[in-house]
């Protein structure tokens, strides 16, 4: 068997491969998760202003003229 140098072994070595693995994916998924609620977020807010802006129009009741009576 060839005597490896410290390097050599360092990296043909396995082990902590999957906690690595694991990380990895949990920091991607948080990232893609935090990004998905900001976007969702924004999207929100302009829907219920849009929403809101609505509401507090005229156009929408029917205010009877009070002279007219």
């Amino acid at each position: 068997m060839r005597d490896l140098t410290m390097w050599q072994r360092w990296l043909a070595d396995e082990r902590g491969q999957d906690l690595i693995e694991y990380a990895l994916l949990a920091s991607f998924l948080g990232f893609a998760a935090m990004t998905a609620v900001t976007l969702l977020g924004a999207a929100m807010k302009s829907s219920y202003a849009a929403w809101d802006a609505a509401g507090q129009t005229d156009t929408m009741v029917d205010v009877p003229d009070p002279k007219s009576e």
